[in-house]
């Protein structure tokens, strides 16, 4: 849109405010909010504001930062009032000079992107990210509780839960994600809404844009939704599985070739090498947290162990069938990042990894069809050449240091603010005293 329609979309929606969103580099939605009156201005001179107090954002003597409307992300959020509709518009960063900001989370992605496009290709991803809804329980503090009995795929027609999922899915629709499917999941309390691919950029915008209206909708009904990927112990945690393809600019999967057992073609088995090369390095990004290595253990079908299949879900990688006649369907399932990521860093970070192993023809090894990985114990695994995934937050964080193809993808100022902020959180919960460790060691010790 330019600046005419979009100015006539505000009007046609009532809208009376409207929030120009970002995000810091640990992927929080920031927002200036102005009332409607002030979106032609900022259309035409952008919007000035304090960038020294955002995480990895500016120092003092630094601060002022300037917004670029991206007037193609214009959505009314559904959820709020009619006499104070709201509207979100996702911004590009850039400094003071006029020059992008290179610590700007999507900026750093779109720069990807666009050297992707030089070679003619479309990076398309469709990501799935799990959420449990709990009951409120408690004051000031939340106890999971979960907010229903259901499992894998459960229908119940007036289960309370079908209702608050369908509500989300139709704000969702409403701020023009194509949702393919909602469903329960494995866990009780846990769903997931599925929506359909699109570019990286688009897709990472729309992992945001799910988060808080799951979360803004959740609230209105008396509910949390976390995307917490370890909420409970004992029970499954939220993925964040990540369906991926390059496709050219005629809409042609360049993944698809009917020549290969698999239908897999020489770039596919690029991205699928270099993605396994560099599992361990971009760990630290696609599963962020201290909790995510909780949810990265053997027995509750998080995969944990480098390798790729196209039947086996223990593996890292998985190659969903080919259905003849679907040639724009053949891709690869990426399936340890988690939702607590910042998926323009965490997308950044695969897409990084998968062109080094398309430029260097990097050979997948032997897929892991009819093994389960899980079964195997070490020695078995280390024949097959089978690496596990960094067991915790540390370790993730020192292979990401180590892996300079990977740091590749992100500006100097990026990786430096982001890896500040994960060693600082791995340093508090380091010392933070726990529950279990009171229960095993207060009168044992």
């Amino acid at each position: 849109m330019d600046n005419k329609e979009i100015l006539e979309r505000v009007a046609a929606d009532d809208v009376k405010f409207v929030s120009y969103q970002f995000v810091d580099v640990l992927g929080t939605v920031k927002s200036v909010d102005a009332p409607v009156s002030q979106l032609k201005g900022a259309l035409e001179r952008g919007v000035w504001f304090d960038g020294s107090s955002v995480e990895g954002f500016a120092r003092i003597q630094e601060s002022d930062m300037h917004l670029r409307l991206d007037v193609d992300t214009y959505a009314v959020l559904p959820w709020t009032p009619g006499d104070m509709r709201r509207a979100r518009i996702f911004c590009d960063i850039f400094q003071p000079d006029g020059t992008p900001f290179a610590g700007d989370p999507r900026g750093n992605l779109k720069r990807l992107l666009a050297k992707v496009r030089e070679r003619g290709w479309v990076y398309n991803i469709g990501p799935e990210p799990e959420f449990f809804l709990f009951r409120q329980n408690g004051g000031q503090t939340i106890h999971p509780v979960p907010h229903d009995v259901g499992g894998y795929f459960d229908f119940s027609p007036n289960d309370e839960a079908v209702r608050v999922r369908t509500e989300l899915m139709e704000a969702l629709d409403q701020m023009g994600l194509e949702i393919e499917v909602g469903h329960h999941e494995v866990a009780l309390g846990q769903h997931e809404i599925d929506f359909r691919f699109a570019d990286a950029l688009r897709a990472a915008d729309n992992v945001l844009t799910l988060k808080y209206t799951v979360k803004a909708i959740a609230a209105q009904n008396g509910l949390v939704a976390s995307f917490m990927p370890k909420p409970i112990y004992g029970i499954n945690g939220s993925g964040m599985h990540c369906h991926q393809s390059f496709f050219d600019l005629k809409g042609k999967n360049l993944f698809y070739d009917p020549s290969d057992p698999f239908n897999l073609s020489k770039i596919a088995y690029g991205f699928i090498g270099g993605q396994l090369e560099h599992a361990r390095g971009f760990s630290a990004v696609v599963a962020p947290t201290v909790n995510s290595y909780k949810r990265l253990v053997p027995g509750y079908e998080a995969p944990v162990y480098v390798g790729w299949a196209q039947t086996n879900r223990s593996a890292l990688i998985r190659i969903p069938r080919y259905t003849p006649g679907q040639e724009g369907a053949v891709r690869a399932e990426l399936r340890c990042p988690d939702p607590s990521c910042n998926p323009y860093l965490a997308l950044a970070a695969m897409l990084t990894a998968a062109l080094d192993g398309i430029d260097r023809g990097v050979k997948p090894p032997t897929p892991l069809n009819n093994i389960n990985v899980y079964e195997l114990n070490r020695e078995e695994r280390e024949e097959l050449g089978v690496a596990e995934l960094p067991g915790s937050l540390k370790e993730a964080l020192d292979e990401f240091e180590r892996d300079e193809v990977v740091k590749s993808g992100f500006s100097p100022s990026l990786y430096e603010s982001f890896v500040r902020a994960k060693r600082s959180e791995w340093d508090d919960y380091r010392i933070h005293v726990t529950d279990w460790e009171i229960n095993n060691f207060l009168q044992t010790a």
